[in-house]
């Protein structure tokens, strides 16, 4: 094999230190980054004569030269590989692009503690339990222990000035603590068996229940009897259902990589506190002739840097990296195993999850095919011209405001195979009339595509525009004063009643208004994309329409500092809750004065 460099010479220079290398080209383009416990090795490891994949061999052949960082450690190493990985995205690097963070379940430290759904940074002023794979796993759950704990959802601001009890409280899924209809001892025993339900300790909880149910009844107290025995049926129901449920409490992943039908699937399931909380598939970039084994590697690489770490990863088959649970103990400052499944229990969990991968990838192909034909019908009917090396890109405008008030303009992206969340934008329209939708349309348009000038920005297949020939010709008006009036352009006319299936199609060249069948797939793909781009462009105008809401009348009172609006905010959680609240409860708030809290209650009345 024939190298654009001497690797000789090279290796000769290299350090046996832990760290990361990166493989880069004659463009100066990065094709691979990598970490090793032993750059030496690891570097030497690519210059042999046979390679294990014809992909690593095409990569060895474009190696112009290799760029080495030595780090102080190997969890160093694996933690700068991965923000490398995330801020280059290499050619021949498997990406999982899983940014979001995964939701928990919160029991706060307040003296009637508040159970809710979270996601962010843990700190120390609340218990949290989880991670979960879903937002739909945390709602049940908060549903169940509602329904056998009754403890509250509400938030602060709301808990604190409730009069009378809510709804929750009449159907029985909340004690009513906001006005003392229950006392802080058996409410707080309330949160401990929820707390202990939650790491998996049912039969604890079960043990207590049946205790107090014996003394209520010895007490004849028949109706607190009767609720023990329904919070009982009801734990004895969920462990029926959790047929996976393990005979120890523990926090375990399951990581199954499957390769079926051409795609390859990497399905993460967890189980916490025993009990399984479901699965969510991912399907890596970049992933072209690797093995399952190569993913599962760089998927545990990549996940467990932005996500905690159990005690024990489950694997459906052995990773690449023989040395990725020495990486991942020493990034978790503790002993983390990787393995095989040998109990029965275990094989179990990771036959489902091989499973549900599967059923991921039957899912995804017919979604694939679905949005395949879409695309091509949708070239054919508007005659785009896309390269044989390049995917369909179409970008979609839409506007949202109140009367002309806090308008946004939202742009959302479609390439491939759907929809590319990371290249949304939105933008706050400035200095325009209100109202003035066509003004705001052009102003979007060339603020978006001012980067294509430099090439720091993709060039669209199509520009979708939600509206008719008004916006249309606001925003080619932009595109001609970038020199960009070749990009081709879409209005999306809403029809009758702005029912679907009766939209026209305008164009900016001139061409007649065209209205596609209401079954057409080309169609199908349009709408998807505007109604992406109205959800899109509605939810930033709310959000920038709530924050002045919630700001711009405190900030006309006199005496009203961003310190006291913060406390006031804190303590009531919002302009209504402020306007809800007393004179004497603005009283209790740090730094408001009687006379000052007169004037709020005045001015908001």
């Amino acid at each position: 094999m024939e190298q654009s460099f001497d690797a000789k010479s090279l290796l000769a220079t290299l350090t046996e230190l832990p760290g990361v290398y990166r493989m880069i080209d004659s463009a100066d383009t990065v094709l691979y980054v990598g970490k090793a416990k032993n750059l030496k090795k690891r570097v030497a490891s690519y210059f042999r004569d046979r390679h294990p994949s014809p992909r690593i061999a095409l990569m060895v052949a474009q190696i112009a030269r290799v760029d080495t960082t030595v780090t102080r450690s190997e969890a160093e190493a694996l933690l700068l590989e991965n923000n490398l990985i995330k801020s280059l995205s290499p050619r021949y690097n498997i990406l999982f692009r899983d940014d979001k963070s995964y939701p928990y379940i919160v029991l706060t430290h307040d003296r009637y503690p508040r159970l809710g759904f979270f996601r962010g940074t843990t700190d120390r002023r609340a218990d949290y339990f989880g991670p979960f794979p879903s937002v739909l796993a945390v709602r049940e759950s908060i549903h169940l222990l509602q329904k056998m704990f009754r403890l509250r959802t509400c938030e602060n601001g709301v808990f604190n000035n409730r009069s009378r009890p809510c709804l929750l409280y009449q159907i029985k899924r909340c004690s009513a603590p906001c006005v003392g209809l229950v006392e802080a001892e058996p409410y707080a025993a309330d949160v401990d068996m929820a707390s202990l339900f939650l790491q998996g300790r049912q039969q604890d909880v079960i043990g207590r229940l049946s205790t107090a149910m014996d003394q209520a009844a010895e007490r004849l107290a028949f109706e607190e009897a009767a609720l023990c025995r329904d919070q009982i049926q009801s734990l004895r129901q969920v462990q029926d259902r959790q047929y996976v449920d393990s005979d120890k409490g523990g926090d375990v992943d399951i990581v199954a990589a499957v390769e079926e039908q051409g795609l390859l699937c990497v399905n993460l399931a967890m189980v916490r506190g025993g009990r399984h909380l479901g699965d969510r598939p991912q399907f890596p970039v970049n992933a072209a002739d690797c093995s399952a084994s190569e993913a599962l590697s760089a998927f545990l690489a990549q996940h467990y840097l932005a996500h905690p770490i159990p005690l024990q990863i489950l694997v459906n088959r052995p990773s690449a990296d023989g040395e990725l649970a020495d990486w991942l103990s020493e990034a978790a400052g503790r002993p983390v195993k990787v393995a095989e499944p040998r109990l029965t229990m275990h094989r179990v969990w990771v036959e489902m999850a091989e499973q549900n991968a599967r059923l991921a990838i039957t899912a995804r192909r017919s979604m694939l095919s679905r949005q395949g034909l879409r695309l091509e019908a949708l070239c054919q009917t508007l005659a785009l011209e896309v390269d044989d090396d390049k995917e369909a890109r179409i970008e979609c405008f839409d506007i949202s405001h109140t009367q002309g008030d806090a308008t946004v303009a939202a742009c959302v992206v479609f390439q491939g195979s759907g929809m590319r969340k990371s290249d949304y934008r939105r933008f706050n329209i400035r200095d325009i009339q209100p109202g003035d939708d066509y003004a705001a349309i052009r102003q979007a348009v060339m603020r978006r595509y001012d980067k294509l000038l430099t090439g720091a920005a993709p060039v669209p297949t199509l520009i979708l525009i939600d509206g008719g020939s008004g916006q249309v010709s606001a925003a080619l008006s932009a595109l001609a004063e970038l020199g960009l009036a070749q990009l081709p352009i879409v209005g999306v006319a809403k029809g009758e009643a702005r029912k679907p299936g009766l939209e026209t199609l305008i164009f900016a060249d001139g061409r007649d208004p065209l209205q596609l069948p209401p079954e057409h797939p080309a169609l199908h793909l349009i709408q998807e994309v505007r109604d992406e781009a109205h959800r899109f462009a509605v939810s930033g105008h709310r959000a920038r329409r709530g924050k002045a809401v919630r700001t711009s009348r405190l900030e006309e009172i006199a005496g009203i500092g961003p310190k006291r609006r913060k406390a006031l905010i804190s303590r009531f959680g919002g302009l209504q809750g402020i306007s809800d609240a007393g004179i004497d409860q603005l009283t209790a708030v740090p730094g408001i004065s009687r006379e000052l809290a007169e004037k709020i209650y005045a001015a908001l009345h």
